[in-house]
């Protein structure tokens, strides 16, 4: 066994030791098309407002482009299944929907510390070699370069699918100067399937592998700002923040266990958060409830509008006062949103007989 072999090996053991479910290790030059079919994605206008994947695409193209010392790139995947039901709450549009990745604890800070932690392993194992870790902080291409350290492949809904973890794994990357000995690329597994496409309450896939973000429920709740196109408002339903569909429906989660790890326990208050409460926030009491959490970061304004579109889609005159009492938000986007949602609450609900007169 050569010396990098042998430190491949005691990595992987130092990687499960510290809570990663998957483990694979890629060259410096591997998924050499994510490149193109990036900048193809970023001419059509996929990315919406995401103006900083096209301002980084040099460097994100590639991870040469990154850092031109790089030589493996070691790919870490950690298990956040679910132990509940991602669709539970779609008979129940008085709740919001919150996606699972985002009801316990911030992902970004608990894996950068087991990085770091990985880090500081190989750094006493093989001192004086540079390395870099990244937590979806930085312009790398996780999925297709965990899809080539053999994690998984990249499914139809364009993320990434474990054979033992379905669709729920948070990567990282550890990026090191070390030629370390890789392992083979996944093969994709989704055959003929598209429940993922056919699960998008949007439309965000026009082909499969391919993800128009503008359209995406994740991407309108979370990167976009100011009023969501009028088109797919009602579409929203009750997620507030993210969406789960497109993963929800991968067969291949049948096969993923739920994760343990406290870090990404549900917070109680967010597993099932009430519309009527989250209408009331102001800055201070937003920050409060989602200390901790990744939701922080898109701030009261967004989090309030996506919960107006909630109200304004789930027929209940209740919520009529909440909105009401939002429409001279100074938030501009906030405004907007409750106005259109008491538009609908106002709207006369046609009676049962109408309805049943209408459908035949």
């Amino acid at each position: 066994m050569t010396d990098n072999a042998a430190l491949r090996l005691g990595l992987a053991a130092e990687a499960e030791r510290l809570g990663f479910a998957a483990f694979g290790i890629a060259p410096a030059d591997a998924a050499p098309l994510a490149g193109a079919r990036l900048r193809q994605w970023l001419a059509d206008g996929c990315h919406g407002d995401m103006h900083w994947m096209a301002e980084t695409v040099d460097r994100r193209a590639s991870t040469t482009g990154l850092w031109p010392e790089v030589r493996s790139v070691v790919m870490l995947g950690t298990r956040y299944a679910p132990g509940l039901d991602p669709l539970r709450h779609a008979a129940h549009p008085e709740t919001g929907v919150i996606s699972i990745y985002a009801l316990g604890s911030d992902y970004h800070d608990a894996i950068k510390k087991r990085l770091k932690a990985l880090a500081r392993w190989l750094v006493a194992a093989v001192p004086d070699q540079p390395l870099k870790v990244f937590v979806d902080t930085a312009p790398v291409m996780e999925k297709p370069l965990a899809a080539a350290a053999g994690l998984g492949w990249q499914g139809k809904h364009t993320n990434l699918v474990s054979r033992s973890e379905g669709s729920w794994l948070f990567l990282g990357a550890l990026m090191t100067t070390i030629a370390l000995p890789v392992d083979a690329p996944h093969k994709d597994h989704c055959g003929s399937c598209d429940r993922c496409q056919q699960a998008c309450p949007t439309g965000a896939f026009p082909a499969p592998y391919r993800l128009d973000a503008r359209r995406c429920i994740s991407y309108l709740t979370i990167e976009h700002k100011g009023p969501v196109p009028d088109e797919f408002r009602a579409a929203m339903g009750n997620r507030i923040y993210g969406c789960d569909d497109c993963l929800a429906a991968c067969p291949w989660n049948r096969f993923a266990r739920a994760a343990r790890d406290m870090a990404f326990r549900p917070r109680a208050e967010l597993v099932a958060p009430r519309l009527a409460d989250l209408l009331l926030l102001d800055d201070a009491g937003f920050r409060q409830l989602f200390s901790g959490s990744p939701i922080k970061r898109i701030g009261r304004d967004r989090m309030v509008r996506n919960c107006l579109y909630a109200a304004g889609s789930s027929g209940n005159a209740g919520l009529l006062p909440q909105v009401l009492a939002l429409c001279g938000d100074a938030d501009a986007g906030v405004a907007d949103a409750a106005a259109w949602a008491a538009a609908r609450l106002s709207a006369p609900q046609p009676s049962a007989l109408t309805a049943s007169a209408i459908s035949t």
